[in-house]
């Protein structure tokens, strides 16, 4: 009953101090975003990490990374998505310079969307020629730039299960850049910020947890289906394992 009468006063709270902090920091975003280098990027990604750090513990979602980030290494990081908070809590968890595969449509968020632009390498689905431009250009980042962040679900999950299908593209990229897979799990965000609507929010624990890495080496396209039933076992038992920490 208390939760339904503050919540709405929350998710308030919470939409305007977003909105709020975004545009504060918007002409900073515009002048370095003018230039279209690595350098730049790198930049813009520093102080997302910091900023959404601090919005998550201002709206009481603290961030809580446990597990190993290896360093001095490049990634192919991929993670759950059951809600609308994984988008900055891939920003706030994983420590190091990364960018993230989002859908085009992300681009239309007023202000936002000119942020996120600036770090996504972005992809419409339903067009075959923008999946492989996206897929060469994560190559290239992986080479030469930062770690690349995946979705494998591809949206929401709204199963019940603790993981939808896969798609392939991770694990394509992965295998043809031979660069490693790292795991993480959102086991909190869709009790913190439900997929099922907008305003469905509410404060409270809010963890990321990286596995151990997946290492390809050596692995051919044709291992493909093995490496993503690997990936997605382990990521499951592990939300699985949570789930039953949570209820016990």
């Amino acid at each position: 009953m208390i939760r339904a009468i503050l919540q709405p006063f929350y998710t308030f709270f919470v939409l305007i101090s977003f909105a709020a902090s975004l545009l504060i920091a918007f002409p900073f975003f515009l002048v370095v975003g003018s230039r279209d280098t690595g350098k730049a990027r790198r930049i813009i990604a520093t102080v997302v990490r910091y900023w959404s750090r601090g919005w998550l513990l201002l709206i009481g979602m603290r961030i809580r990374s446990s597990g190993y980030f290896p360093k001095d290494k490049k990634f192919v990081i991929v993670a759950n998505h059951i809600s609308y908070l994984d988008t900055v809590n891939i920003y706030a968890a994983i420590p190091e310079y990364f960018r993230t595969l989002a859908k085009k449509e992300m681009v239309k968020i007023p202000v936002f969307g000119f942020v996120y632009k600036q770090l996504a390498i972005l992809v419409d689905r339903s067009s075959q020629e923008s999946r492989a431009k996206s897929m060469r250009l994560m190559w290239r980042q992986l080479r030469k730039e930062c770690h690349i962040t995946i979705f494998p679900e591809g949206g929401f999950n709204e199963t019940g299960a603790p993981l939808s299908s896969f798609y392939d593209g991770a694990f394509r990229l992965a295998i043809q850049a031979q660069t490693p897979i790292l795991p993480m799990v959102f086991p909190d965000t869709v009790h913190r910020w439900h997929y099922s609507a907008w305003w469905k929010l509410w404060p409270g624990r809010n963890r990321a947890i990286f596995l151990h890495p997946v290492y390809v080496n050596d692995l051919t396209l044709e291992d493909l289906p093995e490496l993503k039933e690997k990936v997605r076992r382990l990521m499951e038992e592990k939300l699985t394992e949570l789930s039953a920490e949570q209820v016990a």
